[in-house]
């Protein structure tokens, strides 16, 4: 996919571009939510989780240099009768700093949801910022009957849902858990600190904006 207008290509990621992917995401990412990130480690420890779909592990090219990338992850809703029911999510969704606030994100996004959609896939659910998010069609994911197990008893706005084949969630209702996967540097520190050693220091501050310590 590419628009000659504004000179930007999107296409797959591939082996040659795993270490400027991860720190593009670092940089994405540095002093955002917490001191420091690890959301490039999630995503370097991604790539060998069975979860992980290589199809929508897309980057933005734009004169020549990745600015943006997005990764997926199979998921699935516990049903309240009892199924299994398979669905997306996604994440680290990343754009350079140096090309935030330009609506690169969101051509991003929604170009890999419409790749999502022809590959067949029905559902997408995240934790995000529904001012962004909603832009691309998303709404909170209790209109749907589904609650995140996380926080099982608030509406937790900020728990979101997207069909992508729409109708696909009637008469569904359960709850959602974050994949496992996303929990990498929280469940070996020591190899995330070795691993972060690999890039160049960045210093790690405390923020106010910040949500977690």
């Amino acid at each position: 996919m590419n628009n000659k207008d504004t000179q930007y290509l999107i296409r797959m990621e591939n082996e040659t571009d795993f270490f400027e992917v991860e720190n593009l995401t670092r940089e994405a990412f540095w002093n955002i939510y917490k001191p420091g990130c690890d959301e490039h480690y999630v995503l370097h420890c991604y790539r060998k989780n069975p979860d992980f779909i290589k199809e929508l592990s897309l980057v933005l090219e734009k004169d020549g240099k990745i600015i943006g990338h997005i990764m997926y992850s199979r998921s699935y809703i516990d049903s309240d009768s009892g199924e299994k029911i398979p669905v997306l999510t996604f994440g680290p969704l990343s754009i350079h700093p140096s090309c935030k606030r330009k609506g690169f994100g969101k051509i991003l996004l929604e170009a890999s949801m419409e790749k999502a959609k022809a590959l067949g896939e029905k559902c997408i659910l995240i934790c995000g910022n529904i001012d962004f998010y909603g832009k691309c069609g998303f709404k909170p994911a209790s209109n749907f009957g589904i609650r995140y197990a996380e926080d099982p008893e608030s509406d937790a706005p900020y728990f979101l849902c997207k069909e992508l084949e729409e109708g696909f969630l009637e008469n569904v209702t359960g709850s959602y858990k974050d994949p496992e996967g996303y929990f990498a540097a929280m469940k070996n520190p020591e190899a995330f600190e070795q691993y972060d050693m690999k890039f160049p220091p960045k210093e790690k501050l405390k923020l106010q904006s910040q949500i977690f310590g």
